[in-house]
């Protein structure tokens, strides 16, 4: 894997150091909040914890805000938005940590649409989400298939930095080479097992791990370690899989193992 860095010759080019940031988060373990989907929600918290953060579904409205208060971030994930969940969205969003927004399947579907379009206002730390869903969050496409996307990465590029530079955030998309933008600055990441996309939950959970890094390094930074940790641990976990339902807890194990030092291994700037 290697993560390539880029800036305009007038900006500061500012290399993320993912190997730093995995091990502040197993320093603070910080307590991350997911409002997250039906059908992801254990598979989230458990790679969490192996991760090395502390989950907590916390997703009820008169509750989820004042959680968000204490939590080191947040993550908001639009697979299976119900009301409530909804209204938990807009509390948590309101207490100031900062948070990730993971836009599933809009563009495709109204409901999520239009609230993904609202939550912008709130400014999130980051945007995580297929190119598809970047794209229409940008208001430059109609939407993948459904959670899956129908573009590559490099198309939504354009998109992504627009996004960026409307929420001053970083915009994170993923496929099989993961893109990280804010305003200034371009990583890429490639790597990782397509076997990620055979399993309920890979995407979603890459959501919840940067709202766990985002409470321990910026943003940009956060989106950069935790899309390399995820392609270290995949790709580890796929060598001795025999499929799909293998994968997943070789997956969890392979989390709870990748050390800083395989990080720097793996890391060139340019």
């Amino acid at each position: 894997m290697v993560v390539r860095t880029s800036s305009s010759p007038s900006a500061p080019l500012t290399a993320p150091a993912p190997a730093e940031a995995l091990a502040a988060l197993r320093e603070a373990a910080p307590l991350t909040q997911c409002i997250t989907n039906a059908v992801v929600t254990g598979f989230t918290a458990n790679a969490l914890l192996a991760l090395g953060a502390a989950p907590a579904m916390c997703d009820i409205p008169g509750e989820a805000g004042l959680f968000a208060g204490i939590a080191g971030g947040v993550l908001v994930n639009l697979g299976t938005p119900t009301a409530e969940q909804r209204e938990a969205a807009r509390e948590a969003v309101r207490a100031g940590t900062p948070w990730v927004l993971d836009p599933v399947a809009v563009g495709a579907l109204p409901v999520r649409t239009a609230l993904a379009h609202e939550l912008l206002d709130a400014r999130p730390a980051i945007i995580r989400g297929n190119a598809s869903e970047i794209l229409a969050l940008a208001g430059s496409g109609a939407g993948g298939r459904g959670v899956d996307a129908t573009d590559s990465t490099d198309d939504a590029l354009e998109a992504a930095r627009a996004l960026a530079l409307r929420t001053g955030g970083t915009v994170a998309v993923s496929g099989e080479t993961d893109l990280i933008v804010d305003a200034e600055r371009t990583a890429s990441v490639p790597g990782g097992s397509i076997l990620l996309t055979r399993v309920t939950g890979g995407g979603c959970a890459l959501g919840a791990a940067m709202a766990a890094f985002v409470a321990v390094v910026p943003p940009f930074d956060a989106a950069v370690a935790a899309s390399a940790v995820w392609a270290v641990a995949s790709e580890r976990a796929a060598a001795h899989s025999r499929g799909p339902g293998s994968f997943a807890v070789a997956f969890l194990d392979e989390l709870a193992a990748v050390r800083p030092a395989d990080l720097d291994g793996r890391v060139r700037l340019s």
